[in-house]
């Protein structure tokens, strides 16, 4: 196989895999957003209307009964769903420690 050839595959793979990249992006960035992020992709949509029995992003006296079950319950709860929250409340790709991070945001 000539160099030419060679280097012409090797572009033209490049930009598939470029494009792929183009198309899954939207999907992926879940696994590598900062808090605020997850919480808009995940959280905002009962956390910021205060729907369906979630408490409210910023009500401190909501998140503060529930903040003095402390931090291991809370994160269970969301782990394995609670009342209408479903597990881990629409964040499938979260670790323990996104969904501490999500839960400190939300009680501010």
């Amino acid at each position: 196989m000539s160099r030419n050839i060679l280097a012409a595959q090797i572009k033209n793979n490049k930009r598939v895999l470029l494009a792929a990249l183009l198309v899954l992006a939207p999907t992926l960035n879940v696994a590598y957003a900062g808090t605020t992020e997850l919480y808009n992709q995940s959280c905002v949509t009962c956390h910021g209307a205060a729907v369906l029995g979630a408490p409210k992003t910023g009500d401190k006296a909501a998140w503060n009964a529930r903040m003095k079950k402390g931090m291991p319950a809370l994160v269970n709860n969301v782990k394995n769903g609670y009342k209408n929250m479903p597990a881990k409340g629409l964040c499938s790709n979260c670790t323990d420690a996104d969904l501490a991070n999500l839960i400190e945001l939300m009680a501010k």
